[in-house]
């Protein structure tokens, strides 16, 4: 019978292709314009399915972007398995800071990825790593090696929100029925340090919009005569945080929770090295919240982040002009227990608060989602590093991550499984960045491993 690293070795360059096929496809689901290209994605996910084994795929329409539905079920009294990913990628914003163009990949080695890295938007979220699952599938029913039932959800609205899916899920409990979530829309510390995420983080996702008079003035004949609401926004921004990076917002802290010094002992075992993390990014020096080290402001701390910020003229040249109007679009990122609905009407009820008068505000709450954090003595958690041991030789760490999948726990609560979420992506591939990537090492080594997660999912399940 054969094995996954020789089934991998002679299949290894059109694995490669197909991805780069899936990669060409500008699948950006908060831009109509590209609507069409969407579409052709999901076509395209079905025929992958289709071609993998599966018995039964199916395009379910939304209200929104197509889900993929894709199953084979071999015998019903053994686990069932549900894959969910998504197809939709960001949009590759600014176009002027990638060394290639996003939907044209390409192939460069790199310092981390001496082997290689696709260069392209949507390689590692989520179009690789998602494909890695199809890829797996079609190892094990080829080679009569699929030791449970398999179902695969796979959506297109993934970076808006994910609104049409939590819909599907309600509607579709029977369907959807599993004994486990299997996710790889995450990451792993290192290519020689295998890890487990085991928290994601909650969000809150807002946009602000500050008028001040009717009409833009000209900056000499109004100005420090009428309430500036550029100048305005920006000081209700910078009030956001204290002098120790503290969130001010009332009521913001109560329901975090604070881990215990034990915890946070274990959190401190991941390799990470301060000065290499300052080199990555080209920074003198990490900010954020006192009281905490780099990787806890960045996985078990809530945050308060601007976006994105605009108004007034921004052309080329100089146009003397006081804005009528100021917008920013400004993100939380939240910890398990705080809600994200509660977190955002008291952001809403505080920024309103603190207008001067001169100005009007309008918060206009976009999306969210709750926090979640798997538990590592879960039979899904078990088998996970089992199938890590076997592909990488050491036991993954278990890791929080500052990243947040909404859909998440909202699959607990209406399907009442766990998810398990297998990352094989690096934090230094620049998702949501110009130049995103993943490492071909990764992506095959993701192949590898998914397999033997079914295998002793089974075997512990019995």
């Amino acid at each position: 019978m054969k094995n996954i690293q020789s089934y991998i070795k002679d299949h290894k360059q059109r694995f490669i292709n197909e991805l780069i096929d899936l990669l060409k496809i500008p699948s950006i689901s908060a831009d109509s314009a590209y609507k069409n290209d969407v579409l052709k994605t999901a076509d395209a996910i079905k025929i992958s399915l289709e071609k993998a084994g599966c018995d039964t795929v199916e395009i379910c329409k939304t209200d929104g972007y197509p889900i993929v539905y894709g199953e084979k079920i071999i015998d019903k009294n053994l686990p069932t398995v549900l894959v969910y990913g998504h197809y939709d990628v960001q949009p590759p914003d600014p176009l002027n800071l990638w060394n290639s163009p996003p939907f044209e990949p390409v192939i460069k080695k790199t310092e981390l990825h001496p082997e290689g890295a696709i260069f392209a938007r949507g390689a590692c979220d989520d179009k690789g790593q998602m494909y890695m699952h199809v890829k797996a599938m079609e190892f094990m029913t080829s080679t009569n090696q699929l030791p449970c039932n398999v179902k695969f959800m796979i959506e297109g609205e993934e970076e808006v929100g994910s609104s049409n899916l939590a819909i599907f899920v309600k509607n579709n409990q029977e369907k959807l029925r599993n004994d486990v979530i299997l996710i790889s829309d995450t990451g792993m510390i290192a290519q020689d340090v295998p890890s487990i995420t085991t928290g994601l983080r909650g969000l809150s996702y807002v946009e602000v919009e500050v008028t001040g008079p009717n009409r833009d003035l000209h900056s000499g004949l109004y100005g420090g005569a009428v309430a500036n609401p550029i100048n305005i926004l920006a000081k209700m921004i910078a009030s956001l945080h204290d002098e120790n990076n503290h969130i001010t917002i009332p009521g913001f802290y109560d329901k975090v929770e604070e881990l215990s010094k034990e915890e946070r002992a274990e959190m401190a075992k991941a390799p990470f090295n301060l000065e290499n993390y300052q080199k990555a990014l080209n920074i003198e020096a990490v900010y954020g919240e006192t009281g905490y080290t780099t990787n806890e402001r960045n996985s078990i701390r809530p945050t308060l982040d601007v976006n994105g910020i605009w108004g007034g003229y921004t052309g080329e040249g100089a146009k003397t002009v006081i804005a009528s109007k100021a917008f920013a679009k400004i993100s939380m990122r939240l910890v398990p227990h705080q809600d994200w609905e509660d977190i955002t009407q008291l952001f809403k009820t505080h920024f309103e608060s603190i207008a001067p008068k001169g100005v009007t505000v309008n918060v206009k709450p976009h999306h969210g989602g709750q926090g979640y954090v798997t538990p590592i003595d879960s039979i899904g958690y078990q088998a996970a590093s089992k199938a890590y041991q076997d592909t990488f030789g050491k036991t993954p760490i278990p890791q929080r991550s500052g990243g947040s999948i909404p859909i998440v726990s909202l699959f607990e609560q209406e399907l009442k499984s766990k998810t398990i979420l297998m990352g094989f992506g690096l934090d230094s591939d620049a998702i949501h960045s110009p130049n995103e990537h993943f490492g071909i090492f990764n992506y095959l080594k993701g192949i590898e491993t998914i397999p033997l997660f079914y295998k002793y999912f089974t075997e512990l399940s019995k």
